[in-house]
């Protein structure tokens, strides 16, 4: 397929300033991915333009160089030596802007990737981000990027307020199919946050598009997203980190990679592959991660190979692989416990999934397609609120 040329909300802000921002001063919300199409950063793009004043810089879970490997290691606020400016963590002591962070700020413009999956904090951090805004009389823009596992597939159960979270303030269903611009503005509207809110829209990007189709790089955007081939099955095998299997980390194919010390690889992958689950082959596999989970200990696992992602549904999978290791396993498998993403009661799982009722139709042995058919009404309801806020 033809790459198809596609200008960021960062190119179009930095090459065309509203006339309304022009010697603005600005803090800017930012990570290694936050790139242009030669792979400049942002922060240089920002920095060097004549009518924006940047005086500021926040870093997502990660850290704003990305440097933070895992869940909760906090990062510390910091000074940017280069461009003279402070840069203030948000994944840590602080997750929302406090009002002295945007004390000197007019606008806060924000350009952070997202996978396109609820769990990515990358959200949450932009919306308490919109929040701080909205409390403190700042504008907050969007620079809008591609969702890179494409606009059009809805996949999930929408996330029960009672199960919000660092990892799931709204309710969103696991594969929202939206751009971060798309989500700001629907959520700004129906959950009455109240920002100022301004979007930088793309030019080029189509809905269908995986940003492999575009001419726009790929960057991985958290330690353990190095390829988009990563992003494609997030959606189902963020769900891992809810267990004690090791979803690879660790490993150089990170939530591809599957597995525990006592699975068998042959059985997994032969019981998996029993299912044809569409778009989807499992290949079995062994693997030592050097961190993390069962760290310098073999583990018996599959690895995933998408064949057709316009087939493969990645939520579904994602519990297929729970489900099958349950009853490979069911003496040895058990959920990981909490802490997990600053949440100190609830079961990871349940955060993830953004409710209980997907971990106890599992352990009642309940068929994942009833499972997934209990949530396609909310999903429907969503997918026509979802309409009212597409740009693209």
């Amino acid at each position: 397929m033809t790459s198809v040329a596609c200008s960021t909300g960062l190119d179009r802000i930095t090459t065309d300033v509203p006339a309304h921002l022009r010697g603005a001063r600005v803090g800017l919300i930012a990570n290694p991915a936050s790139v242009d199409a030669c792979l400049v950063h942002a922060l240089d793009r920002i920095a060097n333009c004549p009518d924006l004043q940047l005086i500021a810089a926040f870093g997502p879970q990660h850290g704003a160089r990305g440097d933070m490997q895992d869940n909760m290691i906090e990062s510390d606020d910091a000074f940017d030596s280069r461009l003279d400016i402070p840069v203030f963590s948000l994944y840590g002591q602080h997750r929302k802007p406090t009002p002295e962070m945007l004390a000197d700020v007019d606008a806060l413009l924000c350009d952070l990737p997202d996978v396109g999956c609820r769990p990515y904090t990358f959200l949450s951090t932009m919306v308490l981000s919109m929040q701080a805004c909205a409390e403190n009389g700042k504008r907050f823009v969007v620079l809008d990027r591609p969702n890179p596992i494409g606009g059009i597939e809805l996949e999930g159960n929408v996330l029960d307020p009672r199960f919000r979270s660092f990892i799931g303030l709204y309710p969103l269903p696991m594969r929202h199919g939206m751009t971060m611009g798309e989500l700001a503005a629907l959520l700004n509207t129906e959950y009455s946050i109240g920002a100022e809110l301004e979007i930088i829209r793309m030019s080029g990007w189509q809905r269908e598009l995986y940003q492999d189709h575009t001419d726009f790089p790929w960057v991985l955007p958290s330690p353990n997203m190095p390829t988009i081939d990563t992003a494609i099955v997030y959606p189902g095998t963020v769900l891992i980190e809810g267990t004690n299997l090791s979803e690879g980390r660790g490993t150089t194919r990170p939530f591809e990679t599957i597995g525990a010390p006592f699975l068998d690889a042959d059985s997994f992958a032969a019981r998996l592959n029993g299912f044809d689950l569409p778009g989807v082959r499992f290949r079995p596999t062994w693997f030592r991660p050097t961190f993390e989970k069962w760290c310098g200990q073999l583990c018996g696992g599959i690895q995933m190979h998408v064949t057709d992602r316009l087939a493969f549904r990645p939520f579904f999978t994602g519990l297929a692989i729970i489900k099958t290791a349950m009853e490979l396993a069911p003496d040895a498998f058990a959920w990981r416990q909490p802490p997990f993403e600053y949440e100190w009661e609830k079961l990871p799982i349940d955060i993830l999934c953004g409710t209980d009722a997907i971990r106890t139709g599992l352990e009642e042995q309940e068929d994942i397609a009833a499972l997934e058919a209990a949530w396609q009404a909310d999903l429907e309801a969503f997918a026509k609120v979802r309409e009212r806020y597409l740009l693209y």
